[in-house]
């Protein structure tokens, strides 16, 4: 697979783009506001330099990978000769509903249709697609550019050549996949991650230790790299908070409901890093 198209250009899809046209795919990045673009293209730009400053990447790897992403408005200039579709969009099943549904007019028959949600299983995706077949999860990790796993989820309805495909894919573009024969919300690594987070916040709320304790316990105690509410504020309240909910309408069970303490950042706007309040202000 040679060329890709990455849908939704916030601060996830805007890095699995570069991670694309780094490993040397034709990329291109495309988003409904022309404005989320523009941002997406300067952060890159300074995200790439910041790299180049540390020695992790050169400017002529730098310039070669720019060459080789577009940004486009347009969904249909983005995607029509794609090998692989990736969506990267809110994290609402409706809007990726209506986006397969449009995409499965517009992209070849044998495109892979991959979505980065690790809350929503590419099944409840599929049955809007001519060739189920071809739809499967492909997760990256926040940050993009620097988190090495990806977590290829084969569905009840993924071909086998789809899950393959994809994993490949996963190597060519320099990251570790690890593959999943069956779907289940979460996947493996935010399962275990939003255990650890339920944990953190059932003692900050009820008075056992601070935030600021709990997240030096993690970091001095199991090596974690940072703790769990500063990873909440890295990944976003909103973000945390909408899977909440999403997991707690799945199962109806009174425990997979927000927290009181996560339910408040969201209600009151405060995302995180990206608004500047959190858990922690910045």
């Amino acid at each position: 697979m040679h060329k890709v198209a990455v849908i939704g250009a916030g601060a996830m899809g805007s890095q699995i783009a570069m991670v694309c046209a780094l490993a040397g795919k034709e990329t291109v990045l495309t988003d409904l506001s022309s404005a989320a673009l523009d941002l997406a293209e300067s952060s890159l730009k300074e995200q790439i330099g910041k790299r180049i400053k540390k020695g992790k990447l050169t400017e002529q790897q730098a310039t070669d990978a720019f060459a080789l992403l577009t940004i486009t408005a347009s969904l249909e200039e983005a995607t029509e000769d794609a090998d692989i579709i990736i969506e990267a969009i809110v994290e609402k099943l409706d809007a990726k509903r209506e986006l397969f549904s449009r995409l499965n007019g517009i992209v070849r028959s044998d495109a892979i249709l991959a979505t980065n949600s690790s809350t929503i299983v590419s099944s409840k995706l599929a049955d809007v697609i001519d060739e189920p077949a071809r739809v499967c999860n492909l997760h990256f990790f926040n940050p993009a550019l620097v988190m090495e796993l990806v977590e290829v989820v084969q569905g009840p309805h993924t071909s086998e050549e789809t899950a393959s495909n994809v994993y490949k894919f996963a190597q060519d573009i320099g990251k570790t996949p690890i593959k999943m024969e069956k779907e289940i919300f979460g996947f493996v690594t935010n399962r275990i991650v939003n255990t650890l987070f339920d944990e953190a916040i059932f003692l900050y709320e009820n008075g056992y230790a601070t935030i600021e304790e709990i997240d030096t316990a993690c970091k001095k105690g199991l090596n974690h790299p940072i703790g769990p509410f500063e990873l909440m504020d890295l990944t976003g309240i909103d973000v945390n908070y909408l899977i909440r909910e999403m997991q707690y309408e799945e199962t109806g069970r009174q425990e997979h409901k927000p927290q009181q303490s996560l339910r408040l950042l969201y209600e009151q706007g405060h995302y995180g890093k990206k608004t500047g309040k959190g858990f922690y202000e910045y």
